[in-house]
């Protein structure tokens, strides 16, 4: 990777400029909780989003928070049980320790976002109302708005952050990391929203951007899901891990052959209410496939409808059918009106009608490397949400666990920033320094996306990972990143050939990752992260991961 130069030394011929003690790079569940928990630290925060604040996947999120509430439940379940089902849904790649602490501190995160102005929805007994997803031993899944608890997080949040003043630059897009002479992170190289180029100065930036979901044709994750953080953390020196475990969730609504784009979440939670997968000929998807059937871990769900598509039953071989309708009208218009407006307006009534699905590119399990307290390889970098790998996930994100990760994730990170400063163990921002625009291999995005769609899914080999190698390298031009446009097009590009690196290395079926042509797991060798970091010619390569091993 080369740079282009835009300013002197000094800064002096930036167009414009802003400090703070704390960017954080993200307006969604961690980036939100971190600003506030780090202005309530005493920090002055400046947040950076290259939308308007409420476009990014926060909103999107259906299903609820996963957490054992004190007080709440009364039906035996444990810290302990929540411990474990993430770990077997994680197939051998979550850390144990990582899991314990996260989890262990879900209550006091669900509690603060309640104080800070989230309503979640409460049962006949005055206690708040519990759903259960794939994976779940237990109803433990706490929920807003039936189904749209995703958008009540992003609601309260955003609401805390106007109330308390925390400045937000929206069509802001992040380019690049400024970093002093030994590598420390002192801020970013920003553009404004009229393309102009700006730099904000700060001992620590925590990235909050999300996940990489617009790899691929069809997703359940909004336009803004290009992987920018990633990339941007790679270009900084961080380490990445488990890049080649992208989630599809089972059931993405199905509105006709060759969808594009993001497409309506179907939540896992109607399958916790009791509906059922059927294909064509009205056969159930599940039965016999996993010991609980419609309720196992999504990446068991999604291979095995990708297994019934491909045999065509009925004469149907890109959607199967989610039966809802043992549901009457008045319950599913409460638990689910998000699924519902979603259905009625593709034309189906889902009391009366199964659903069609299929699925979609849903949630990037890996990531920017970090600790449980969100600190990444690089002085000043800190990541926090679906950008990080913290060791929860491992190959397969338990079903809402992700907001989960989000609350106690973005709290934790910015006591991490906090900390740092008081010790004095960040750089000094202030300059000289020399801010140059990055250039760097740009592929056309329709063709990623469709490579990537085709061979890059859910069902992998060794040829098809080439083939999406070659079309970038056909496809591939160096650029100077001066538009959103090219940092978005820039960053897909370098988390595609990082994912199909991993891939490819990785000869096993584990979680997400399905190899067609290495069908079984193989602890013996593969019970293990992959590391991936940015070699002296910007490319993506493996590094030694040996640190990085799954506790189950």
């Amino acid at each position: 990777m080369s740079t282009q130069a835009i300013a002197a030394e000094g800064g002096s011929s930036v167009r414009w400029e802003a400090s703070a003690d704390l960017i954080v790079v993200g307006t969604g569940v961690a980036g939100l909780t971190a600003a506030l928990h780090a202005q309530s630290l005493g920090l002055r925060v400046l947040v950076l989003s290259k939308g308007d604040g409420s476009e990014g996947n926060t909103p999107w999120a259906q299903g609820g928070v996963a957490v054992v509430l004190p007080g709440e439940h009364d039906e035996g379940d444990t810290v302990e049980r929540h411990i474990a089902d993430t770990l077997v849904a994680g197939a051998g790649l979550s850390e144990r320790d990582a899991v314990a602490a996260i989890i262990a501190d879900g209550p006091a995160a669900v509690s603060m976002l309640r104080k800070r102005g989230a309503v979640f929805d409460m049962s006949a007994d005055g206690t708040l109302a519990r759903g259960r997803e794939g994976g779940h031993s237990a109803f433990r899944v706490v929920h807003a708005g039936g189904d749209a608890t995703g958008a009540e997080v992003e609601r309260a949040l955003l609401a805390a952050a106007r109330d308390g003043r925390v400045p937000v630059l929206e069509q802001h897009v992040a380019v690049d990391a400024l970093r002093n002479p030994v590598g420390a992170v002192c801020g970013l190289l920003v553009l404004d929203e009229t393309g102009v180029p700006g730099v904000l100065t700060a001992p620590a930036v925590l990235l909050a951007t999300g996940g990489l979901g617009q790899l691929y044709q069809a997703t359940s994750n909004p336009e803004v899901a290009t992987g920018d953080g990633l990339a941007l953390a790679l270009r900084a020196g961080a380490l990445a891990a488990d890049l080649e475990f992208l989630q599809f969730h089972p059931t993405v609504l199905y509105t006709g052959r060759g969808a594009r784009g993001r497409c309506p979440l179907v939540t896992e939670a109607v399958r916790g209410e009791g509906a059922v997968l059927v294909d064509a000929t009205g056969a159930r998807v599940m039965l016999g496939v996993h010991p609980l059937a419609d309720l196992a871990p999504r990446d068991v769900v999604a291979a095995a409808i990708t297994r019934r598509m491909a045999e065509e039953p009925g004469g149907i071989d890109d959607h199967v059918f989610l039966d809802a309708t043992h549901l009457d009208a008045a319950t599913f218009r409460q638990r689910f009106p998000t699924v519902l407006a979603a259905c009625l307006a593709t034309g189906v009534d889902p009391v009366h009608d199964p659903i069609p699905v299929a699925p979609a590119a849903h949630f990037a399990c890996g990531g920017v490397v970090t600790t449980v307290d969100g600190r990444t390889g690089v002085v000043g970098l800190y990541a926090a949400g679906e950008v990080a790998r913290t060791g929860l996930h491992g190959a397969n994100r338990l079903a809402s666990n992700s907001l989960l990760e989000g609350l106690v994730m973005g709290a934790r990170a910015a006591e991490s920033v906090a900390a740092d400063l008081a010790l004095g163990a960040l750089a000094d921002p202030r300059g000289p320094w020399e801010v140059a625009v990055p250039v760097a291999p740009v592929a056309d995005r329709d063709a990623l996306q469709r490579v990537m769609s085709r061979y890059a899914a859910i069902g992998r080999d060794a040829e098809g990972l080439a083939v999406v190698g070659s079309v970038l390298d056909l496809s591939t031009v160096d650029k100077a990143l001066e538009t959103r446009e090219l940092v978005e097009n820039a960053a897909l590009t370098l988390a595609a050939r990082a994912l199909i690196g991993a891939a490819a290395e990785r000869t096993e079926s584990r979680g997400c990752h399905v190899r067609t042509d290495y069908t079984t797991v193989d602890d013996s060798v593969w019970r293990r992260s992959q590391l991936v970091r940015l070699n002296p010619s910007g490319q993506p390569v493996l590094a030694d991961a040996g640190a990085l091993r799954g506790v189950a």
